[in-house]
């Protein structure tokens, strides 16, 4: 089976405005985003500005545009700008919260069945060096409501319990944790909370200052579609003297008084590319612009999306969708058909690709349903790609 003709031609415009293959129907927009080409083209314009006078641009004119981007950063989040501080991605936030805090052998870290492998490989790492106890919640999966997250989350709350690493919207299996409850009742139990919110800008609508969470990471790259290697890390304010970047550098010992050390040691790690960063305020601005309504119109646009495209998927497959629709924002996942939950994962993602031209998610779980497809929505997604997947689909099962 080939691709039929008339998905392409159903894609609108929209389309135009990335740098995607026009020959691959992409569905997987929650991996590592798509930055359009308008992002693209100002962050070449920035890259284009510091190479003409290098120094010029790193004493006098990157850290006002970096502060600029912060202060805009931190009005579409909801966050206190004195907060946050950019890092290249939600892997190196989780390592700078757990590589700065100290523990006690007796101490427990806990997270969730759900959590990215990346950050509980980070929790594991700690635990080998310190002697604490990883402490696992269970999530069902499927689920019926978000208040099993909680019940689970708090079933496994200890005395001797540290620090929860929590999810706000799961990588495998694409659910939105109830986030604010989970703080709140965490604080209640005087256990500090880092979330990992890598999917939740630009999917969900954020306020980081209602969620007060100890601390909170999140990525730019993907549902803001700023460009690779833009993310943010915010730190309540009584936390912030204990937290160090991974690469200590001038801001250990700088005599500033006019910004805080923990923002005068992250923001300057030594030299790279700060572009990327710069161009959040750009990206925030005009993925905005793309529909009337700006970003509630995009996000509900995309949620909409998403949850007809998993309700087609699952009339087609003849499987029952596995949460409710309350805990799914542009992502959501659809179990596989009997016939392949066998199969390797990556053979069938593989196979996806190299018969239908199909880019999407296929995700291994550890209890049935085995294989999951996960499915993102962007704005440059049609219902006729999702028609098209569930075909091919099908094809694979016979």
């Amino acid at each position: 089976m080939v691709q039929d003709t008339y998905v392409q031609d159903e894609i609108t415009q929209l389309s135009n405005l990335w740098l995607l293959d026009p020959g691959v129907t992409f569905l997987n927009h929650g991996s590592y985003g798509a930055c359009p080409k308008a992002v693209l083209e100002a962050q070449q314009h920035l890259r284009a500005q510091l190479e003409q006078e290098p120094l010029r641009f790193f004493v006098k004119e990157w850290e006002p545009l970096l502060d600029e981007a912060r202060h805009k950063l931190a009005a579409f989040i909801s966050a206190d700008a004195n907060e946050l501080v950019f890092v290249p991605n939600t892997t190196t936030g989780v390592n700078s919260i757990l590589r700065s805090l100290i523990f006690d052998a007796e101490d427990e870290l806990l997270t969730t069945s759900h959590g990215y492998n990346a950050c509980r490989n980070a929790l594991d790492f700690v635990a080998s060096r310190t002697g604490v106890r990883v402490v696992v919640a269970e999530i069902p999966f499927p689920i019926d409501s978000p208040q099993q997250v909680v019940t689970a989350v708090m079933e496994q709350v200890s005395p001797k319990t540290r620090l929860a690493l929590l999810d706000h919207v799961t990588s495998d299996t694409g659910l939105i944790f109830p986030i604010q409850q989970l703080v709140q009742e965490l604080q209640a139990r005087e256990v500090d909370t880092l979330v990992d919110g890598a999917h939740a800008p630009g999917m969900i609508p954020l306020n980081l200052q209602e969620i007060n969470a100890t601390y909170y990471v999140g990525n730019c790259h993907k549902w803001l579609c700023a460009p690779k290697g833009s993310a943010f890390l915010q730190v309540r304010r009584d936390k912030q003297p204990a937290i160090r970047p991974l690469t200590i550098s001038h801001g250990a010992n700088s005599p500033r008084t006019d910004k805080s050390r923990f923002q005068l040691e992250f923001d300057w790690t030594g030299t790279d590319d700060p572009t990327a960063y710069l161009c959040v305020p750009e990206a925030i601005h005009y993925m905005g612009g793309l529909l009337p309504g700006g970003w509630m119109k995009l996000m509900q646009r995309n949620h909409q999306l998403v949850f007809q495209a998993r309700q087609l998927l699952c009339e087609t497959l003849r499987t029952v969708p596995p949460c409710p629709e309350e805990m799914i924002g542009s992502m959501a996942v659809v179990p596989m058909p009997t016939a392949l939950e066998n199969r390797n994962f990556i053979s069938v993602r593989d196979e996806l690709f190299d018969r239908f031209n199909i880019q999407v998610q296929v995700v291994s779980w550890q209890k049935n349903p085995r294989l999951l497809v996960r499915i993102s929505a962007q704005i440059y997604n049609t219902i006729q790609q999702y028609e098209y997947l569930a075909r091919a689909l099908m094809e694979l099962v016979k």
